[in-house]
C-alpha cells in the first residue's frame, strides 16, 4: 500500500480553555499574598490597569496645573471638563459594555511604607556553615581541607552522611582510611556526631565524646537498639542479664543523646498564616468576610481610556493592541470578583454548615464533602479543591485551614451521620482517660464506641489511631511500666 499525502475535513468536539479562563482558574487556587504579586505583575504588563492611588495622584497634579486665577471661570472650566468627561465615559462604557460587571468591587488599598531596618532580623547561621567555620580551624592541609567540605556538602538537615565511604574516596581520588580520618574529627564537631553514617554510630560517638562510662548502655545502643524502639524492656532485660528495674537508668541515658544533631542548626522557621476569610459574630449569626488586607486597589487607566478612543479615529495598530489590552483588563478584574465571589460562597456554607462546631466545639462537628458543598453552590467539585486549596478562616474559635472542614462521614445507631473527625476526637480522650497498667485495645475502644451507636470495625479504629500518632496498647503498657519502676 502507497503512502500518500491528502488534506480531510472532519468536525470534531473538544474542550478548550481560553486564556481568560485559564487566568480565573489560577487565581483560584491563590493566596492573598500571591494574589499581590500576581497582581503587581498584571499591571506592569498591561497599561490599562493602574493603582487607584496613582490615577489620583496624577488627578490632583492636574487640576492643579490647570487651576486659573479666576474663582468663577474655574468654576466653569471645571463644569466643561466634567461634562466632557462624563461623555467620552458613557460612551466608552456602552462600547466595551459586553466586558463590563456590574456587580463588580475593587479592592482596597494599602498604602505601603518604607521597611525600616531595626525590624528586619539577621540570618541564621546553617549547618553547613557552621562546620566550614570548624573545617577551616580544623584542617591547615588542603588535601585534607577539601575532602572535609566534600564531606560537608553531603551532610543533609539531620546531620547524617548521605554517601558512602567508598563513593567519596572515589570521587575525591583518596583511599577509604584518608576519607575516614577526616570523617571521624568532623564527627566530634559541634554538634556532636555530625557526619554519621547511621544512628547507632551518632549515638556511640556522642557517648565516647562526652566520656559516658557505662558498658551496659553501649552495649544496648551497639546491639539492641530496635529493642528500645519497641519499647520491648523485659526482652531488652532478658538480653542483658539484668533485672528489668535496672534497665531503666541505661535507658534514660540513651534518651538524653541527640539522635538528629542536624537540628540544632535547623534553617526551619516558624511560618505566619494571613486569613484569607474572617469570621464575626455578630449578635446570633455568625459574618463572612472575604479579607482583602494588602491587596492593592486597581481600576482601569482613564488616560488609556482617552488614548483609545483617540486611537479608534487616528491610529488603527495603536486601537487594536490597546482594545486587546483593555479586553485583557476587564477579565482580569472580572477575574478577581469572580474568585471572591467563590471563595464566599465556599466559606458561607461551611461557616452555615458548622454553626453548631463554632458554639459548643468539635464534639458537634459535621461531615462535609467537597461534592456536596459544589452541588450546593452550584460548581464543579475540582473548583472548590482549588478554593480550599492554602487557604485559612480566621474565626471567633481560632484559625482554621478550609480543608480541616471536608472529611468522611459515619453512620450512627439511628441513622444520623457523624464526623470521622469527631470519632478521633472520642478515641483520643478514650486513651487519655484509660488506666495506663491496662491500657485500650483497639476492640475494646471499638466496642466502648459501638455502646455509644458509633459502629465502626478495628481496622478502622486503628486507621485513626495512627493518624493520631497513638501508639498500640502494648507499647503505650511497656512505656507506663517502664516509667513506673
Amino acid at each position: 500500500m502507497a503512502i500518500r499525502q491528502r488534506m480531510d475535513q472532519r468536525q470534531v468536539q473538544k474542550l478548550i480553555l481560553a486564556p481568560s479562563l485559564q487566568q480565573a482558574i489560577k487565581l483560584l487556587s491563590l493566596t492573598n499574598l500571591e494574589l499581590i504579586e500576581v497582581i503587581d505583575e498584571e499591571i506592569s504588563q498591561n497599561p490599562m490597569l493602574e493603582l487607584e492611588e496613582e490615577q489620583r495622584d496624577h488627578k490632583e497634579q492636574k487640576e492643579e496645573k490647570e487651576a486659573p486665577n479666576d474663582d468663577k471661570a474655574a468654576e466653569l472650566i471645571q463644569e466643561e471638563i466634567s461634562l466632557r468627561k462624563e461623555k467620552e465615559d458613557q460612551d466608552f462604557e456602552s462600547y466595551f459594555q459586553e466586558y463590563f460587571d456590574d456587580e463588580f468591587r475593587s479592592f482596597p488599598i494599602e498604602k505601603k511604607e518604607a521597611i525600616s531596618l531595626e525590624n528586619i532580623t539577621s540570618g541564621g547561621l546553617s549547618l553547613w556553615d557552621h562546620l566550614d567555620w570548624q573545617a577551616n580551624l580544623s584542617f591547615f592541609n588542603d588535601k585534607n581541607k577539601k575532602i572535609a567540605r566534600y564531606i560537608i556538602g553531603n551532610i543533609n538537615e539531620e546531620g547524617y552522611l548521605t554517601v558512602s565511604i567508598e563513593d567519596i574516596a572515589k570521587a575525591m581520588n583518596e583511599s577509604v582510611e584518608k576519607v575516614n580520618e577526616v570523617r571521624e574529627k568532623i564527627k566530634r564537631f559541634d554538634p556532636v556526631g555530625v557526619g554519621s553514617l547511621t544512628l547507632k554510630e551518632a549515638l556511640l560517638i556522642q557517648i565516647d565524646y562526652y566520656d559516658i562510662k557505662d558498658d551496659i548502655t553501649r552495649k544496648i545502643v551497639s546491639n539492641h537498639l530496635n529493642l528500645v524502639g519497641k519499647s520491648d524492656f523485659s526482652k531488652l532485660a532478658k538480653k542483658l542479664g539484668i533485672s528489668p528495674s535496672e534497665v531503666r537508668p541505661h535507658v534514660e541515658v540513651i534518651k538524653r543523646l541527640n539522635p538528629t544533631p542536624g537540628r540544632k542548626y535547623s534553617m526551619d522557621r516558624t511560618s505566619y498564616i494571613v486569613p484569607d476569610v474572617i469570621v464575626k459574630k455578630e449578635g446570633d449569626e455568625y459574618k463572612v468576610i472575604v479579607s482583602d488586607e494588602g491587596l492593592p486597589h486597581i481600576r482601569i487607566s482613564r488616560f488609556y481610556k482617552n488614548i483609545l478612543v483617540y486611537a479608534s479615529k487616528e491610529d488603527s495598530d495603536a486601537y487594536l493592541f490597546l482594545k486587546d489590552k483593555m479586553k485583557k483588563a476587564f477579565w482580569f478584574l472580572k477575574s478577581l470578583n469572580q474568585r471572591n465571589q467563590t471563595i464566599y460562597k465556599v466559606a458561607k456554607y461551611i461557616v452555615d454548615k458548622q454553626k453548631d462546631f463554632f458554639e459548643k466545639g468539635i464534639e458537634f462537628i459535621k461531615p462535609l464533602t467537597l461534592v456536596e458543598l459544589a452541588q450546593e453552590i452550584g460548581v464543579h467539585e475540582s473548583t472548590v479543591g482549588r478554593v480550599v486549596t492554602n487557604k485559612y478562616m480566621m474565626t471567633p474559635s481560632g484559625v482554621f485551614s478550609l480543608k480541616y472542614f471536608f472529611h468522611k462521614s459515619l453512620t450512627g445507631d439511628f441513622g444520623e451521620e457523624v464526623s470521622s473527625l469527631r470519632i478521633k476526637e472520642r478515641i483520643k480522650k478514650l486513651v487519655e482517660s484509660e488506666d495506663k497498667q491496662y491500657p485500650l485495645s483497639d476492640i475494646e475502644i471499638g466496642q466502648i464506641l459501638a455502646k455509644e451507636n458509633f459502629y465502626i470495625a478495628r481496622r478502622t479504629v486503628a486507621k485513626y489511631r495512627k493518624q493520631l500518632k497513638i501508639p498500640p496498647s502494648n507499647i503505650r503498657k511497656r512505656k507506663y511500666w517502664m516509667e513506673g519502676i
